[in-house]
């Protein structure tokens, strides 16, 4: 069920920026499309540096909805977190929610991604292939508004 918005509740700059609580909307809750919960695919991909995407959990096979957009090489978290992609342009939104972020993840403003995209599997002549329709990242505050696509 496209939600349309994504909130970040957890934002600790030089680190990552984490949302998609879904059920509670302050970073305890979230569910995933096959319940609550569900299992670690892999651990193939890697956590390279900025930009990368990976689930958020709470150990095994905790994953829901919940994930980290990370701003720095975050090695430690292979083998823990799945890496499902990479943030593709506006890097700089990203960055400008670190702003609002703190030491304990406390933000100092709503931060929330709007008009989100969603990723569409076709089946083309028999091969699957995948199609993401743009997503739009927008700061939640008082300030100008920044729009970029993630």
């Amino acid at each position: 069920e496209p939600l349309g918005r994504v909130s970040f509740e957890l934002i600790i700059p030089g680190f990552m920026c984490q949302g998609g609580d879904v059920t509670c909307h302050n970073g305890t809750g979230g569910r995933s499309i096959y319940g609550e919960k569900f299992e670690d695919e892999n651990f193939i991909l890697k956590q390279t540096g900025p930009g990368i995407l990976s689930m958020a959990n709470a150990g095994p096979n905790t994953k829901g909805s919940q994930f980290l957009i990370c701003t720095t090489k975050t090695e430690w978290l292979d083998g823990k977190h799945v890496v499902f992609g990479k943030v593709k342009e506006g890097m700089n939104i990203v960055e400008a929610m670190e702003r609002f972020g703190s030491r304990n993840g406390k933000t100092s403003k709503k931060i929330t991604i709007s008009e989100c995209g969603q990723l569409l599997i076709l089946l083309t002549c028999g091969l699957l292939t995948h199609q993401t329709i743009p997503s739009v990242a927008q700061e939640s505050t008082t300030a100008p508004s920044a729009r970029s696509t993630l």
